[in-house]
């Protein structure tokens, strides 16, 4: 060996080193978060038309936007392919990013036909959120119908959900499973209906559940193992009241942690129970987002 060449090798490693502890290399828990604020029109913005909330939204800088069915936005199967082709560029025009529709097709019923027709219904979604340019469509359970074996509902949930999934691939979009429902919500139950459905198009909606809660005598209260058993599926995410962090009854911060580790780009959604009027709402969500830009800091 050439001692000379050694000593050089040495110096060379030794002066990396002490670069790099200097200047550490940033890691997804460091590195801003690359997901973005988005709005679920339930229930904040039920109450306004399309253009009103793409105003709103324009004004807040809030990103993109999940059309909840039956709100007045009217972004529903219903409409006719000059309408779709409006709505599409009203988007375009706004520069906020139509993310999906949020349906209420659920799949756990006892009865074989209202499943079908549920199924069914998701397609419909799927063709106008394709038609829109859209990225997903979000369906959820919704509980175990009383005295069901709840193995079984889950497994006849799962393979419901990838018949939608085959549909939303054909169309090029997703179809996102809200962690919803009693018993349903539970992450470990949730987990089992994925692993029934397994299909690439579907994935979970996070939903920011009081369920999610590791252990909820624990204080600080944590996310962690629940956000592990699901992690591999969140193509989506809810979120509500951010104040809750404060407040230690949800880890909101923890969450954005997680999501930045997880190198989640997409979006988090303000889904809040309470309707508001056009300048509450703006106040309000002025006051969101300031809140959830502190919150994805870290």
């Amino acid at each position: 060996m050439n001692p000379q060449l050694s000593r050089r090798a040495f110096l060379q490693t030794a002066t990396a080193a002490t670069v790099a502890l200097a200047h550490p290399r940033p890691t997804l828990a460091t590195q801003p978060a690359r997901f973005q604020l988005g709005l679920v029109t339930y229930n904040v913005a039920k109450d306004w038309d399309l253009p009103t909330l793409l105003k709103v939204c324009q004004q807040v800088g809030i990103a993109a936007v999940e059309c909840r069915t039956t709100h007045k936005h009217g972004v529903e199967p219903s409409l006719t392919p000059p309408q779709r082709k409006a709505v599409r560029q009203q988007f375009a025009d706004s520069g906020v990013v139509f993310w999906g529709c949020g349906t209420v097709c659920e799949f756990h019923s006892d009865n074989p036909q209202v499943v079908t027709k549920n199924i069914e219904d998701c397609k419909q979604f799927i063709e106008l959120v394709k038609d829109l340019g859209g990225r997903g469509v979000k369906v959820r359970p919704n509980g175990v119908p009383k005295g069901a074996d709840e193995q079984k509902t889950f497994v006849q949930i799962g393979q419901a959900l990838q018949k939608c999934g085959k549909a939303a691939a054909d169309a090029g979009v997703e179809i996102w499973v809200e962690v919803h429902g009693a018993i349903t919500q539970i992450p470990r139950n949730m987990k089992t209906i994925m692993e029934a459905c397994d299909h690439p198009a579907v994935g979970v909606c996070w939903n920011s559940n009081n369920t999610d809660i590791d252990d909820p005598k624990a204080t600080p209260k944590s996310i962690t193992k629940s956000f592990d058993l699901l992690k591999k599926w969140i193509k989506s995410c809810h979120i509500n009241d951010l104040e809750n962090e404060a407040k230690g009854t949800y880890p909101y911060r923890e969450l954005f942690g997680h999501l930045r580790r997880l190198g989640y780009d997409r979006y988090t959604l303000c889904e809040v129970g309470r309707a508001y009027n056009v300048d509450e709402g703006i106040a309000f969500l002025k006051k969101y987002k300031a809140l959830w830009e502190e919150l994805t800091k870290g």
